[in-house]
């Protein structure tokens, strides 16, 4: 008969329901940790998505009707008031209107649309009632947690590899302990030990739960993943190209020089120039119009406007019918003969990309208004930024080469391509990508093509529905600083994936061979149980080191 106290001892030493409870117990801890990582990603997406419509005022057995993007089908009519965003492409078939475009195109300046023409989503309703019939449905961004990064591929394979390896080694140990001379029992508890330790949760955990940190860590600074293979990609890349206007640029032009002539003043200048360009919808015009407005610079009332063939325009002053004239330094020169230094001032300005714009009262040259599309104030320390990461930059544009050279020179890029129409920017994509890796940065329609090409394509701003299905990257709030803040995100989370790889694996290097005995100890299943559920644990606490990573580098911060 056993007694009480071998009882106790075989009680202890052969049965493990503690082993039991603390993998019970330990795993759930990680499970916990990684919902909770996924759920801030989960969260952080959705707020994002918000920025983009909605609901659709739709038309249903004759009445309107408001509905969820999802349930509007291709052929619905739906209807659009003065001030509110197209939720959807489509094509009017009643009503005229002037339409914003500046998120699809950068031109700020209204678009006139008539039956026929095409709405896109994002766009602007400014003025007038239309009708439109739906021509594409938007396709929303699925969230990147769901998909599975190449690196993750890896460590499926190994997992399916590891468990049948495993069980087959716990089968040899207890073999040889039996050949050893040792019982069954301890054979078998020496078998046991090595299944328990050798649990591949900190595998299976390595990869998604640092990729869903990092996901979650874009979202919430407005850098979209849209699949986890995007995640990883992009901090692979060697080569970015940089769409000019409403990329580098603004994509809106400005006033950037005031030379006034010989008997004008800066004042008198613009408020000639103010008072012909306010009849005019030229963009040029726009900005001269915009810095008098910012400055309260007045006009005067004029008649008679007209566009001249040549690049031209012309009023009479309404009080003492002199004429004003403006234009370029080709048409005013032909037409008044302008002094060589001014045409010396106009050419330089010129070949800086900028456009000069001549502006003459009577006969008297009132001076020179030049208006260029000006780089964005964070232009060229994004591009340093991604020359630093070790990255070539590239810029395409469509501008000439001279004007080009010149914004790509204040840029500070390495490569300027010119001359590129939007249909050439996917062969110029080809091209680069016989050098490395390619990154394609734009913002609007006439990008698709390219975004498609790239190994990686990096919308700037929410676009339209086509821009973001082109993209593997939407940066939500059009800064190209986000471009190598999402380098570096990518590269910490490729960087975070290979620790927990390398330390799953190494603890299973060493704990296997300690559980089987090899060196000298015997490992109770007790321990060996905390010892994988906390290497689990372990390596969802590194992943979520990843919050608290600085993807602006250098200390900034946004």
């Amino acid at each position: 008969m056993m007694t009480r106290e071998h009882a106790g001892k075989f009680a202890m030493t052969d049965f493990y329901f503690e082993s039991a409870g603390m993998i019970l117990t330990l795993i759930t801890v990680g499970k916990m940790l990684e919902a909770r990582s996924k759920g801030r990603t989960t969260d952080a997406l959705k707020s994002l998505m918000k920025l983009a419509p909605k609901t659709a005022t739709v038309i249903r057995n004759g009445q309107e009707v408001t509905v969820p993007i999802e349930q509007v089908q291709k052929g619905n009519i739906f209807v659009v008031r003065p001030g509110e965003n197209i939720p959807v492409d489509g094509v009017i078939i009643e009503g005229t209107s002037a339409i914003n475009e500046a998120a699809l195109t950068g031109e700020s300046i209204p678009v006139d649309k008539a039956p026929g023409d095409s709405v896109s989503a994002a766009t602007v309703n400014q003025s007038g009632f239309i009708k439109c019939e739906l021509s594409q449905i938007i396709k929303m961004v699925s969230d990147a947690a769901a998909t599975k990064a190449p690196v993750a591929k890896i460590a499926d394979k190994v997992c399916g590899v590891f468990v049948p390896a495993v069980i087959a080694i716990a089968v040899i140990v207890v073999i040889g302990w039996l050949v050893a001379g040792k019982s069954f029992g301890v054979a078998l508890s020496y078998g046991i030990a090595v299944l328990v330790i050798s649990c591949p949760c900190a595998l299976g955990l390595a990869t998604p739960v640092a990729i869903m940190v990092g996901n979650g860590m874009g979202a919430k600074n407005g850098i979209l993943f849209k699949t986890a293979s995007s995640l990883e990609q992009t901090g692979k890349i060697n080569i970015a190209a940089l769409d000019k206007t409403g990329t580098i640029t603004s994509g809106e032009p400005q006033v950037t020089d005031i030379i006034p002539g010989e008997h004008s003043s800066k004042e008198e200048l613009i408020s000639f120039a103010y008072s012909l360009e306010a009849k005019s919808e030229h963009p040029l015009a726009k900005a001269i119009v915009n810095y008098a407005k910012a400055n309260n610079i007045p006009s005067f009332d004029v008649k008679n406007f007209q566009a001249l063939p040549g690049n031209g325009l012309s009023a009479l002053l309404s009080d003492d019918e002199i004429e004003l004239t403006g234009g370029s330094l080709k048409f005013i020169n032909d037409k008044f003969n302008i002094d060589e230094k001014f045409i010396t001032q106009a050419q330089e300005l010129a070949s800086s990309g900028k456009t000069p714009l001549l502006f003459v009262e009577g006969k008297k040259l009132l001076g020179i208004i030049a208006v260029a599309d000006v780089i964005k104030p964070d232009s060229s320390q994004a591009i340093h930024e991604l020359q630093e990461l070790g990255i070539r930059v590239v810029m395409l544009t469509g501008d000439n080469e001279r004007t080009a050279k010149a914004i790509g020179s204040q840029a500070g890029v390495d490569e300027v391509i010119a001359g590129v129409m939007p249909d050439g920017k996917e062969s110029v994509i080809r091209e680069l990508q016989a050098k490395g890796k390619v990154a394609m940065v734009g913002d609007g329609i006439n990008d698709a093509p390219a975004l498609t090409r790239a190994d990686i394509g990096i919308a700037i701003g929410a676009g339209t529905d086509i821009a973001i299905d082109a993209a593997d990257v939407v940066l939500m709030k059009s800064d190209l600083l986000d471009v190598p803040a999402a380098v570096r995100l990518s590269r910490a989370t490729l960087r975070n994936i290979h620790q927990n790889l390398f330390w799953a694996f190494i603890y299973n290097v060493i704990g296997i061979p300690l559980a089987a005995g090899l060196y000298g100890l015997k490992l109770d299943p007790m321990f060996g149980a905390a010892a994988m559920s906390l290497s689990s644990f372990c390596v969802v606490t590194n992943a979520l080191r990843l919050n608290l990573f600085n993807i602006f580098g250098n200390g900034r911060g946004k």
